[in-house]
């Protein structure tokens, strides 16, 4: 009779959030708790990354009390790491956070609801599988996935789970993005005829970590966890902590700042990827050991893919040798420009009438505008919460009790991954780049391109 009692009030429950299960379809996801709209959504943290501390913590902050969030696990494979992050949340929550060594521990266990994941790049993919099959809901940082086979397992996971996934492109939140979208939706703008993008720093220090390299012993982490599926290499402090320097940990300066940008022009046109990638670049500066480009040209083709005669072009340009950390991102027609440095739309370059009457043509010019509700895009990781960020986690913890998609869902991550990758291909092989739709595979050299 007590078996017969806790099953009806499981089924009870199902029935109420719309989900009828049969009784061979009961699983250890089925008995996950079902959020109702004034539960407490209980948050786990896969990885406590200086990307986590920054950004997610305060931005978490502004909002866990009007939305009823709180955190109460901590994942990670370095004690120490673990051992902070569980300290800090305790602060934070004025509760006890528990910690955990890896994240079958932390799944196990059934207390979490969603995921915080801010792992090394080449994880990103892999631990949204874990999150979505565990039966939680994930903000998952950029880039996505480091390669298509990554890539595709994870879209997959998700699509199939249904699980609220919001990426870590967090300009899809910001007042000033949806300005330029909406104006170029409207087809004002008219066609776009290139887009050019650039990031540019001047730091040596850039991703590397020289006070900490000491600290990390193999004993104290779990080395084989961290490589994943990647080709096996002795351990080394440096590929763990300065991953972001070194191939095929990460793709460096496309994944971690192009693909910011990238997603732009995949939102504002609708186009899933590029035709084609050809890329240039070199170590010319920073000669300390990285395998990944400190200075890097790629050129994209964008447009449909049944008529090349249709289209334009994107530049991606970025050093760390010389520059402030200002990134651009010009879009352009041939009226004007809509520029995102200074967040406005301008008749710059359009095509006058002393030019047009060679021609016996009308002049085209935009308009001045300023985009509306603008924000400063802040280009840092270590900003402490800044306002597209702290926009984004909202975004992200409201669709969790709502259900709707996200703004940055699983398929913009999917995208900005093609991208990322077919450049890794590019650089890696010397050969254009393109995409095969049928087998959605990056190729080079007529070959699928892998690592």
């Amino acid at each position: 009779m007590e078996k017969s009692r806790r099953t009806f009030i499981k089924q009870a429950a199902m029935a109420g959030a719309g989900i009828m299960l049969t009784p061979k379809s009961w699983s250890a996801q089925s008995y996950k708790r079902i959020i109702g709209a004034n539960d407490r959504v209980r948050v786990g943290v896969i990885g406590f990354s200086d990307r986590h501390k920054s950004s997610h913590v305060p931005s978490f902050m502004n909002h866990c009390k009007e939305l009823n969030f709180e955190v109460v696990a901590v994942s990670d494979i370095w004690n120490k790491r673990r051992e902070e992050g569980a300290a800090l949340w305790k602060d934070k929550m004025q509760h006890d956070v528990k910690a955990y060594r890896n994240n079958e521990e932390l799944y196990d266990s059934k207390t979490v609801d969603a995921v915080f994941v801010s792992t090394a790049d080449f994880q990103h993919a892999r631990h949204t599988i874990e999150a979505v099959k565990a039966g939680c809901d994930a903000y998952v940082e950029k880039p996505f996935a480091e390669t298509m086979e990554d890539n595709r397992a994870a879209l997959k996971a998700v699509k199939e789970t249904g699980k609220i996934v919001q990426i870590g492109s967090q300009r899809r939140s910001g007042a000033n993005y949806h300005a330029a979208n909406e104006f170029i939706s409207s087809g004002k703008f008219g066609p776009i005829t290139m887009v050019e993008l650039t990031w540019n720093v001047n730091q040596p220090g850039r991703w590397r970590r020289p006070d900490l390299l000491s600290q990390l012993k193999e004993q104290d982490t779990d080395w084989k966890r961290f490589i994943m599926n990647r080709p096996y290499e002795e351990f080394d402090p440096r590929k763990y902590l300065e991953f972001r320097l070194f191939w095929p940990y990460s793709s460096g300066l496309a994944g971690q700042w192009m693909s910011h940008q990238i997603d732009t022009v995949h939102w504002f046109t609708g186009l899933k990827h590029p035709r084609s990638v050809v890329a240039n670049g070199g170590i010319y500066m920073w000669k300390d050991g990285r395998r990944n480009w400190d200075t890097i040209l790629a050129a994209f083709d964008y447009g449909p893919l049944n008529d090349p005669t249709t289209g334009f072009q994107v530049t991606f340009g970025s050093r760390m040798h010389n520059g402030d950390e200002h990134p651009a991102e010009i879009y352009y027609s041939n009226g004007g420009e809509l520029n995102l440095i200074t967040n406005t739309v301008s008749p710059t370059g359009g095509l006058t009438q002393k030019m047009a009457d060679a021609m016996h043509m009308k002049a085209n010019l935009l308009p001045e505008i300023s985009l509306a509700n603008t924000e400063k895009v802040v280009a840092s990781a270590n900003t402490g919460g800044d306002v597209l960020t702290s926009n984004h986690v909202r975004n992200w913890m409201e669709c969790v009790r709502s259900r709707k998609q996200p703004n940055a869902p699983v398929e913009a991550g999917y995208s900005h991954s093609i991208a990322n990758i077919m450049t890794n291909a590019a650089v890696h092989t010397g050969y254009k780049a393109t995409f095969d739709e049928a087998t959605q595979e990056v190729m080079a050299n007529g070959k699928v391109f892998k690592y």
